[in-house]
């Protein structure tokens, strides 16, 4: 690993912002944690039933648009309420976005929809440094998904903190391929987004210092990457990493870094020597195969992947938070030399992920620098 040294910061932003986080590892002071209330299943839409497993999906398809069965709502509100409580018993500064009814239908002049949810304040929005960025999501049921975080960033902006907002996209039928179909081995990497107009979803990137990581997938195209790279300038550089998923969807089940040259990766979609050549440096820790889950409810419920197991949340360079479950990556922790804290969470992959995608890092005891 090569030595790093500090970019100095503004005077002004290091004393008066109150979001101030530079990567996914330093001590964790302030975090935003999602809710539960009012949540729906998405409405249906190819760009949305693609990325969903099958069972899911076809449960989906059946289902969109309805309040989630407190059969559902209970277990994963019980696991959140935990979270929340772990956190704040380690000093933590945890924040919530407000409650929302995503029942409500809306139409724009290019489609109709009813809401999702705001549980994982991850997608939504990005910090990076001081600023916290709004994304413009592909999926259409998440146009007004900000909404319920704008107390937040309201308050923020107020005390110090930079607020930006991408532009909103028009989610037109032109973004979208009406052909599309998932690749199969061995095809070519297809998406169902076109380069129509700039989508991302904040999930499909990570941060280290100056440098930032990302995935194209099938809610963030190469011209969201580009309006990234193109807002933030030359103080950083933005990295695209080749996956190998058939249906890509948020980097955090791909590749994660645990701390200063230490990559979690995974190794089916993953190729260690295709990542870009200044990771090449790192340390890459293979994540382990993730321990079955058998409960047929969690199996037919779950949107996301069984690689869902590497979805955990860094507290600092050695404590890591992740579900007892999934007791394989428990122990690779160890071994690795970290601190793993267990929290079951796995009622919440109905909802949309797991620690990583149902928090977002405000602020971290660090500054900006270079780890390349």
């Amino acid at each position: 690993m090569n030595v790093h040294a500090a970019i100095p910061s503004s005077p002004v932003a290091t004393a008066v912002s109150p979001v101030s986080s530079h990567n996914e590892w330093d001590p964790l002071e302030e975090i935003i944690v999602g809710r539960l209330d009012g949540s729906v299943i998405p409405s249906a839409h190819p760009v949305v039933t693609c990325n969903i497993p099958g069972a899911a999906a076809i449960g989906q398809r059946l289902t969109a648009g309805i309040r989630y069965p407190r059969l559902m709502v209970e277990p994963a509100q019980r696991e959140l309420d935990g979270l929340v409580a772990l956190l704040e018993g380690l000093g933590i500064t945890v924040r919530r976005p407000d409650p929302w009814d995503h029942h409500r239908s809306f139409r724009t002049p290019h489609f109709a929809s009813r809401g999702f949810c705001n549980t994982c304040p991850r997608d939504n929005l990005l910090v990076v440094g001081d600023e916290i960025i709004e994304t413009p999501m592909a999926w259409p049921c998440r146009t007004f998904e900000n909404f319920s975080y704008r107390s937040l960033l309201k308050d923020y902006f107020r005390r110090g903190a930079r607020w930006t907002a991408a532009p909103r996209p028009q989610l037109a039928e032109e973004l979208f391929d009406a052909e599309f179909r998932l690749p199969r081995e061995g095809e070519a990497m297809r998406y169902i987004l076109t380069e129509w107009e700039p989508v991302f979803d904040a999930a499909d990137f990570f941060r280290c210092g100056r440098d930032i990581f990302c995935i194209r997938s099938n809610v963030t195209n190469g011209m969201g990457i580009d309006w990234l790279r193109r807002h933030l300038g030359p103080d950083y550089r933005v990295h695209e990493i080749e996956s190998r998923c058939r249906n890509p969807m948020h980097i955090d089940t791909t590749i994660l870094p645990l701390g200063p040259g230490r990559l979690l990766v995974n190794p089916d979609y993953l190729d260690p020597d295709r990542l870009p050549d200044i990771l090449k440096s790192w340390d890459i820790l293979i994540a382990p195969e993730p321990t079955p889950i058998t409960d047929r409810v969690l199996k037919v419920t779950s949107l996301c992947g069984k690689w869902l197991s590497m979805n955990i949340l860094a507290i600092d360079e050695k404590r890591i938070i992740v579900d007892p479950h999934h007791e394989a990556m428990m122990r690779a922790l160890e071994r690795w030399g970290f601190e793993p804290i267990p929290c079951p969470f796995l009622h919440y992959a109905a909802f949309g992920g797991a620690f990583h995608c149902a928090t977002l890092d405000v602020r971290r005891r660090g500054t900006l620098e270079f780890y390349f």
